[in-house]
């Protein structure tokens, strides 16, 4: 047997002009899609700047319900007319709350649901808990026209737990939109290798490809900026990178998986058969001993 699935990863430059941002985000689309992708990732936030280097209420006010979102509704078009996959990044308003949101869309254009970022980060030049509510989906594996996917989103991508948790629940890929670059109180930090070495490994500890992509280009407000340094990449189930972006350019990344393929070796390891989750009661816990009462989503 044998299943192939090409996918890809992209990155490109921000701004504030949201039209402009979905063109952008278009173009590398449809140049995807000419290279035989199905699955397309673009980066997280990707219309507009990534506005979370500052708290100001002002920026609040660029969340927008599922239904009134500008991309996905023209994402939507694209992904039915070039049969693919995409999952878009938005910033979500729901009721009284503002998620950091990825929405799903199928090759023929459905709403396949909505994941909501689960781990939200707290930093200089990364003040995402002003602006986002821990998501309240949980993980989430969906079942495309092409493979079952699951999608985690930036901060993410640093838990093992999420990976393992969407490998568990059937995923045959693992994608991750970001926006990471230089940190603004301190210019001597670059976490760039750290970053693609941890997300390889999740792909290597559950053998699954997985699929990653940044944004690139220098952001400034007021006295911070942050420099994104691209970097996306498309890792196999081994967590080898097989294809990577540079730091400054855009770019379009493309890769073929045999998913059967790499579901035979996933199968051969016997990762998932030797499991013992008689023993991760302290993977409960946050201080290694005293079990947390379960809640919905995070906090």
């Amino acid at each position: 047997m044998m299943r192939n699935v090409t996918v890809a990863a992209t990155q490109m430059i921000g701004g504030w002009n949201v039209d402009e941002n979905i063109a952008r985000g278009e173009r590398l689309v449809r140049d995807a899609a000419a290279k035989g992708a199905q699955i397309i990732l673009l980066q997280e936030l990707f219309e507009r700047n990534y506005f979370c280097q500052k708290q100001k209420p002002d920026y609040l006010a660029f969340a927008t319900t599922v239904a009134e979102n500008k991309a996905v509704a023209h994402f939507t078009k694209i992904a039915k007319e070039l049969n693919v996959v995409l999952p878009i990044s938005i910033y979500e308003k729901a009721g009284n709350c503002l998620y950091n949101s990825v929405v799903i869309i199928d090759a023929d254009g459905e709403n396949l649901g909505t994941y909501r970022k689960s781990h939200i980060p707290d930093g200089p030049g990364y003040s995402e808990k002003y602006y986002f509510t821990p998501g309240d989906t949980g993980f989430k594996v969906f079942a495309t026209k092409y493979a079952k996917i699951g999608v985690g989103i930036c901060w993410d991508q640093w838990f093992p737990e999420c990976a393992r948790s969407m490998a568990l629940m059937g995923a045959e890929l693992l994608f991750y939109p970001t926006a990471i670059g230089s940190e603004p109180h301190d210019p001597t930090i670059s976490s760039r290798d750290h970053w693609q070495r941890t997300q390889q490994g999740h792909a290597a500890a559950n053998l699954m490809p997985l699929i990653a992509s940044n944004r690139i280009g220098t952001e400034t407000e007021g006295d911070y900026h942050i420099t994104f340094y691209g970097s996306s990449f498309i890792a196999d189930e081994t967590g080898a990178k097989v294809q990577e972006a540079g730091e400054t350019e855009e770019a379009v990344l493309v890769h073929t998986f045999d998913l059967d393929a790499v579901a035979a070796t996933r199968r051969a390891w016997g990762i998932f058969r030797d499991r013992r989750i008689d023993l991760y009661g302290a993977v409960l816990t946050k201080d290694g001993e005293t079990k947390q009462p379960t809640t919905q989503g995070g906090n």
